[in-house]
């Protein structure tokens, strides 16, 4: 059992979970919690390093079951609390953190493609990915200047939705002008604009953009799209969050697509 928090390991972890380099440059991040850690096995994720206090484990049924499944594996190794708490970037670790190449998920074939254009907040950005899944987004493209797609809060955030969803980051505006050149409708989030989101086809091929939390979209993204659409509100509030905005907007595509645009 490794009982020191100087250990080689927890070394490792710490930095990939620190610098943005390392991450690119060895195409590996940190995945942290019972449940993200689970999923990763579900998703046939491949870990390259796993630390685990068993006594964390056993204290609830979730814990338990995946104690069971990384007691077999290769690399993983017990560790005391202390180590997990050393190693990990969460105030209260559930007691296992791990460490994972970055998954290659190609793109699905529903016609609806997702644009971050610079969206800051790592807790935004998960948010939004996990949205994505969860309404089969075909493929998620991140522009330039966007927060790492393999941030820690980032990869809490979207709760597995890196083992599931096609995500590219630091992707350029040509590029992204040539994937969306397949699409019917390119849709920009717009708080000022006056379509209603749930008055767009979605159920055609289309894309959605949805820009930065303090500008808004970007010269590039604006040039892209064919219609702007906008969150209708009755209250004072200026605005919604992105995350929030990017989810009302992703879950009205999914209902035209399954149950019709009326």
């Amino acid at each position: 059992m490794i009982t020191s928090p100087a250990n080689q390991h927890v070394k490792r972890i710490r930095s990939l979970a620190a610098d943005r380099q390392e991450r690119r440059r060895e195409r590996m991040f940190v995945l942290e919690g019972v449940r993200l850690i689970a999923d990763a096995l579900e998703s046939g994720a491949t870990l390259t390093l796993v630390l685990y206090a068993p006594e964390q484990l056993r204290q609830t049924p979730a814990g338990s079951d995946l104690l069971q499944r990384l007691q077999h594996l290769p690399v993983s190794y017990a560790a005391t609390p202390q180590v997990i708490a050393a190693a990990a970037d969460t105030v209260h670790p559930q007691g296992v953190v791990a460490l994972a190449r970055w998954p290659h998920i190609p793109p699905g074939k529903t016609g609806l493609i997702l644009v971050i254009d610079a969206v800051q907040d790592p807790g935004n950005l998960g948010t939004i990915l996990r949205s994505a899944e969860a309404v089969g987004v075909a493929q998620t493209l991140c522009s330039a200047g966007t927060v790492d797609v393999y941030a820690p809060k980032v990869v809490r955030g979207a709760m597995g939705a890196h083992f599931r969803l096609s995500i590219e980051q630091d992707v350029r505006w040509d590029e992204i002008g040539e994937r969306l050149a397949q699409v019917d409708h390119v849709y920009a989030a717009d708080p000022d604009a006056r379509m209603p989101y749930y008055a767009a086809d979605w159920r055609q091929p289309s894309a959605l953009l949805v820009g930065n939390e303090a500008h808004g979209l970007s010269d590039a993204a604006r040039r892209l799209a064919t219609r702007k659409i906008t969150i209708p509100m009755r209250g004072r509030t200026e605005s919604l969050n992105v995350a929030v905005a990017a989810s009302v907007i992703l879950f009205e595509a999914l209902r035209q697509r399954t149950l019709g645009r009326s």
